[in-house]
């Protein structure tokens, strides 16, 4: 029953983490839902970014790759280093998932830093990276708690869920608060890292407005990416255990 009841106490936090606000937002109202509306708006510009850029790339393929395409092919294998360094041989199928998150946070935390946001007035808030939102970085996380879910009762059916008593049933309340607390560390850990880079510039613009940011920037732009390695390898990381059933 207490472990019932943390169960479901951990489900409501998540609930109540879509209220977490810093600063004003943006809202649009579809339906009786209100959403942060300039979080979907940088959001699809990231998404065009990332899909105007590999149209670019692949629309005239050479068989000895150049420019953009050698870049691309790249990125791929780097992706694919990660995946089958954390997943193991059956990496093949979760390189796109892997390969997407990865990018998209890269994208998101990179265009935070670069794009003149602050050039476009809204009625209310204003534009930053779509990581810089806590919604983004828990559905970032809540999709990777159900990509190791479904990888795990792929490969083991039912058979998975006998993790939970291994090596002993002692453990079972413990095993069981393990996977609410992954998503809860990956959403917080994102989210606080792009909100403090930002923040951090944004004072230090305001104080020094000359050559004290720029080291910063480049600083942001380098923890960025790191921010969006950290994601994806424990994301791939999180699938391989669950398929291979150990800690």
């Amino acid at each position: 029953m207490n472990i019932l009841l943390c169960s479901i106490s951990t489900l409501k936090g998540f609930y109540n983490l879509s209220g977490v606000e810093v600063g004003q937002h943006f809202y649009w109202e579809i339906g009786s839902f209100k959403v942060h509306g300039q979080v979907l708006i940088t959001s699809w510009v990231v998404i065009a970014i990332l899909l105007g850029s590999v149209i670019i790339a692949v629309r005239n393929p050479q068989t000895i790759p150049t420019g953009s395409q050698n870049f691309f092919e790249y990125v791929l294998e780097f992706i694919r280093d990660v995946s089958k360094t954390q997943i193991g041989e059956e990496y093949g199928s979760w390189v796109p998932f892997i390969g997407t998150m990865f990018l998209f946070i890269f994208v998101s935390n990179w265009a935070g830093a670069l794009l003149p946001w602050k050039i476009i007035e809204l009625p209310q808030g204003e534009l930053a990276a779509p990581t810089n939102d806590i919604n983004t970085t828990v559905a970032l996380a809540l999709l990777t708690s159900v990509a190791y879910f479904y990888a795990g009762l792929t490969k083991k059916g039912l058979g998975y869920f006998s993790k939970y008593i291994q090596p002993t049933p002692i453990l079972l309340p413990i095993n069981i608060l393990e996977d609410f607390t992954k998503p809860l560390s990956l959403s917080f850990r994102l989210f606080g890292n792009i909100l403090a880079d930002e923040l951090v510039v944004v004072v230090l613009v305001s104080l020094v407005p000359l050559v004290v940011p720029i080291p910063v920037m480049f600083l942001g732009l380098f923890t960025s990416g790191i921010q969006a390695l950290i994601f994806a390898t424990l994301a791939a990381a999180y699938i391989g255990e669950s398929m291979e059933g150990h800690h």
